[in-house]
């Protein structure tokens, strides 16, 4: 009997009271079941962290979800952190680390939102930490006295591709997304390509394409948008989990 494969998703470091839990959003969780049919398996983010290659010898599939948190700006830069800046040190140390561990082991990876911030940073690409200071990019940002289902509507098209992974599953060049982020894109990192922009230019996701015709690159897909919010309601969002779904299924068929 074939079985459904196994998706990581790293968790957040939180402090409850006196105690630290670790955490992962639970539409994050559900996305995965009801979005990819997958089975979610959480990974403990600790400092020092775990033996990622032990972690990750186990899953058909990696989820970098979105959080609260930002990655502390000495991974990509000299640049202080800004006052109020909530940081998750011990997600960075697991993340971060995972990233190119994925990429070498051919695990299929979906990064979302931090995700994505996280999979640059990775890959030595660095940061905007608050994009809606430049001169010429928008406040992306979403209100946060908005009920979510506000906060989540589509706020912004992107443009997609000509020939990417995220145009083939709009079917076109644009697809409307959410937009709940106050960092983004500065540097790219090595070996990703763009799969979509903002009206501002702001790079809205990535993939690996690392131009190796002989060895091609597994699947790794970045959004800065938040395509598990409502994810079987929405043909797009959808049909990105369904394409991270399929790689997953084709990495647990090879294992078996």
């Amino acid at each position: 009997m074939r079985r459904a494969p196994l998706v990581g998703l790293p968790c957040d470091r939180k402090q409850i009271g006196h105690h630290p839990f670790q955490a992962v959003g639970e539409k994050y969780i559900r996305a995965v079941v009801d979005g990819a049919g997958c089975l979610p398996v959480l990974l403990p983010s600790l400092a020092p962290p775990l033996d990622l290659r032990a972690l990750l010898g186990s899953l058909d599939g990696l989820l970098l979800t979105g959080a609260y948190s930002n990655i502390e700006p000495h991974h990509y830069g000299s640049e202080p952190s800004f006052e109020g800046n909530l940081h998750d040190p011990a997600r960075d140390a697991t993340t971060l680390g995972i990233v190119p561990l994925a990429i070498e082991l051919g695990l299929p990876v979906l990064a979302i939102c931090r995700g994505l911030q996280e999979v640059n940073v990775a890959l030595g690409g660095s940061l905007h930490q608050r994009v809606h200071d430049i001169v010429g990019f928008a406040d992306h940002r979403e209100d946060p006295d908005e009920p979510l289902g506000v906060q989540y509507a589509p706020s912004h098209v992107v443009e997609l591709a000509e020939g990417g992974l995220l145009a083939g599953i709009a079917g076109g060049r644009e697809a409307w997304v959410n937009s709940l982020h106050g960092q983004g894109i500065r540097r790219l990192g090595a070996g990703l390509v763009v799969e979509a922009t903002a009206p501002d230019g702001l790079v809205e996701a990535v993939r690996l394409d690392r131009g190796r015709p002989d060895a091609p690159d597994p699947f790794l897909l970045a959004v800065q948008w938040h395509p598990e919010w409502r994810v079987t309601e929405n043909p797009f969002y959808l049909g990105t989990f369904q394409a991270f779904a399929a790689a997953c299924r084709a990495r647990a068929e090879h294992r078996q």
